[in-house]
């Protein structure tokens, strides 16, 4: 009986059949889901699109029903810089800067000690640094502002970044902890077996590994106190002291409302928060898969 010989498919012959094949036309569910999602995007990105539209829109046609201008000028991004709104953002800079890198330099200590060590009375304190959180800046800003009249100079960054980062250091020292606590003691301990001091395998390797909580909490603090306001408002009363979101509310008077430089400042007021959202991307991914490839 004679053998049947079958030749098998080159490989390059199984690439090529595999790219010619078809596709698949899409789900009517899977559709769906797109349909849905570009609809919310569009919700979102509505406002902002808006808002860069007015931003470049001329004062005569400010009331003009057409949702687009039939002239574009640039005028309100150039002239909103001799009011001093420069001197403002750089003031809204340092205290978004200066509250995240102090809350960073408390949180990650007293999060990675309670979450490592049983000590007596570790609930009891953090309940109470939850119950912070209870507490909104406009309830107690009397008495903020009181302290600082006493102590520091009200018209200061150094006020408004003291009180940024007392706000925003619970939620801070919370989500470290979690993140601490979720990553096995074994790992610290085989760096300390190798000559690793605990510090030293603090940075090395749960810092490295924590690093999508760390960046939450840069993010959260950054974004509170960029957007800071009712405080901002109570220890400031010069113009050069003034952060980016007391300086906005001056373009909207008691009769009249200065709507193209307001926009225009709102345009610019989220160029810093895109920038940072696109160096921390990467480093969101990088922390999320540290430490599992060997």
């Amino acid at each position: 009986m004679a053998a049947v010989t079958v030749a098998a498919t080159p490989p390059q012959d199984q690439d090529r059949v595999t790219r010619t094949r078809p596709k698949k036309p899409p789900t009517p569910r899977t559709v769906l889901l797109c349909a849905v999602a570009y609809l919310v995007a569009l919700i979102f990105i509505l406002p902002y699109l808006e808002m860069i539209v007015t931003a470049l829109r001329p004062q005569a046609e400010l009331r003009d029903r057409d949702y687009f201008p039939h002239h574009l000028t640039f005028a309100n991004f150039t002239n909103i810089w001799s009011t001093g709104f420069g001197t403002n953002l750089a003031v809204s800079l340092e205290v978004a800067v200066g509250s995240t890198v102090l809350v960073l330099l408390v949180a990650i200590p007293a999060a990675y000690y309670t979450s490592r060590r049983k000590f007596r009375g570790r609930g009891v304190f953090l309940i109470l640094v939850l119950v912070t959180q209870m507490f909104q800046p406009t309830s107690l800003i009397v008495g903020i502002y009181q302290e600082f009249t006493n102590t520091v100079h009200v018209n200061s960054t150094l006020a408004l970044i003291l009180v940024n980062a007392g706000f925003n250091l619970a939620f801070a020292i919370w989500i470290l902890n979690a993140y601490f606590g979720a990553i096995p003691k074994e790992l610290e301990e085989a760096a300390m077996v190798d000559g690793t001091s605990r510090v030293g395998a603090m940075f090395r390797v749960i810092i490295p590994l924590a690093l999508p909580g760390i960046v939450t909490a840069l993010i959260f603090t950054f974004i509170a106190a960029w957007n800071e306001f009712i405080t901002a408002l109570t220890l400031t009363n010069t113009d050069s002291s003034e952060p980016l979101t007391v300086k906005m509310n001056t373009f909207i008077g008691q009769y009249s409302t200065d709507w193209q430089h307001l926009f225009a400042a709102s345009v610019i007021a989220t160029i810093p928060v895109i920038i940072l959202f696109a160096f921390i991307e990467g480093k969101v991914v990088s922390g999320l898969t540290a430490g599992s490839v060997k």
